[in-house]
């Protein structure tokens, strides 16, 4: 039996800002751990393999939370939600902070895997206080502030974690957070309910679909340390397979499932989740990518910088993410949605396809770096945007979630798949990937994007189909 709740009241600028304020801190707890991974593995004396595990899992966790975050904010309100995630965020950065060790440090870490969920919290919040034509609008400016926050906080763990320590990394950005939750809490009015609060929690999907996960990360990342075992790598296949097909059969029987699969099949959901893995496939090379080719001796073809002179060579792409929002919320709201990720995906392809023909000087991987950025934000917003406002208000969390697990996904796969290639690329007895492994990282994250265009072509020129 379900409850008549009153219409949610309108917010101001200053709720949408307090939720803009939460993007940008947890973009940027999110991202530090990428650019000073090297530090992070020689204070804690991690393998590669350690290291490798360290990078994934809060993208893992994230994938995990987000369609129960979605699920539970259309079923008890968004803000309701949104503010215990974050406590779980804060409780997350807090044990990273504090961490003395690898398994303390990777407990945080999935403590903070949390935080993806809030993007679809924020939509829904978003779509029950504003107009709809607003809220394409507010919608694009919060997922661009995650992405800039992300940007930043990119820029500035080197500086941090060399200044003061690894600590304060962790810590800086978790203070962020909790302040923005504070605002959140304090200035977002609660917004009603728009499902049913009877059903529970699908925890046979969510084991599943974590064994999907973690078996998919375990094939990319080891999958050519394990050629010469191929027993073992087809007996991670098989694994891989039984969770996938087992997931899906409970997700199809689940009387409540964590992520409906039948959103997928409606157009708009559907086409939104092919173009966003294809796209954050070839967004991640870059991402992977330019700071280790700043990072390569400058005595070869690198450059030799610190982690402080990338996070500086980043900065470029900082701006161009967080700007990208904002200017595909608009751009959806005139044009249509087709139009502004066609723009993106041949701005990301031209940015590809530069960094790989052209990539000897600094500028050359700064403006390629800001163009890949840009185009990012334009296609992932859209993608977003077309996702929240074509479905019903109360399938608002469900459909954007399954966008968002689709991002993280098709990241984590093009960051596994592009630091194969630099490994398969490294010659015997060296430590530098040759030139052309870098080459080839971006013309196959290039072809992907290309490919993404026949998705494009399908769809509709407006947002609804």
């Amino acid at each position: 039996m379900t409850t008549t709740h009153a219409p949610a009241r309108p917010i101001g600028k200053a709720a949408v800002g307090a939720l803009g304020a939460l993007a940008v801190a947890t973009g940027a707890l999110e991202s530090v751990v990428t650019p000073t991974l090297p530090l992070l593995q020689r204070e804690l004396d991690m393998s590669p393999a350690e290291g490798a595990l360290l990078s994934i899992v809060l993208l893992v966790t994230g994938a995990l939370i987000t369609p129960i975050a979605g699920t539970l904010g259309d079923r008890y309100g968004g803000k309701r939600v949104v503010v215990r995630l974050m406590a779980v965020v804060c409780a997350g950065g807090l044990v990273s902070a504090l961490a003395p060790n690898l398994p303390v440090l990777l407990l945080g870490q999935v403590l903070q895997g949390a935080m993806v969920g809030a993007l679809p919290l924020s939509f829904i919040l978003v779509r029950a206080h504003l107009p709809a034509g607003e809220s394409k609008v507010a919608i694009g400016v919060v997922s661009g502030l995650f992405v800039g926050g992300a940007m930043a906080g990119t820029l500035a763990a080197g500086p941090v974690a060399e200044g003061l320590s690894r600590h304060w990394m962790f810590a800086l950005p978790t203070f962020a957070v909790t302040g923005a939750t504070v605002l959140v809490h304090r200035l977002m009015p609660h917004d009603p309910p728009r499902r049913p609060q009877g059903a529970g929690i699908d925890w046979p999907g969510l084991v599943l679909l974590s064994g999907t996960l973690v078996t998919l990360m375990l094939v990319l990342g080891l999958g050519a340390d394990l050629v010469a075992q191929p027993l073992v790598l087809l007996g991670l296949v098989v694994l891989l397979a039984a969770f996938g097909t087992g997931w899906v059969a409970v997700e199809r029987r689940a009387a409540s499932p964590m992520v409906d699969l039948r959103m997928l099949t409606r157009p708009a959901v559907g086409k939104s989740c092919v173009l966003t893995f294809l796209i954050c496939v070839g967004t991640s090379a870059a991402t992977y990518l330019v700071p280790q080719l700043f990072a390569v001796p400058a005595d070869t073809y690198g450059f030799g910088a610190s982690a402080t002179a990338i996070g500086f060579f980043l900065l470029p792409g900082a701006l161009a993410a967080s700007v990208a929002g904002p200017i595909s919320g608009i751009g959806v709201r005139r044009l249509g949605s087709r139009a502004v990720v066609t723009a993106g995906v041949l701005l990301m392809a031209v940015g590809l396809l530069g960094l790989a023909a052209a990539h000897t000087e600094i500028w050359h991987l700064v403006l390629g770096k800001a163009l890949v950025a840009l185009a990012n934000g334009l296609c992932v917003t859209a993608m977003v945007t077309r996702t929240a406002t074509s479905v019903d208000l109360g399938d608002t969390g469900i459909a954007t979630g399954l966008v968002l697990v689709t991002r993280v996904i098709g990241f984590a796969v093009g960051v596994q798949v592009t630091g194969a290639i630099l490994t398969a690329g490294t010659p015997s007895g060296s430590k530098i990937p040759a030139e052309s492994a870098f080459v080839a990282g971006f013309v196959l994250a290039a072809a992907v994007t290309v490919l993404s265009l026949l998705v494009v072509r399908t769809m509709s020129k407006g947002v609804k189909e």
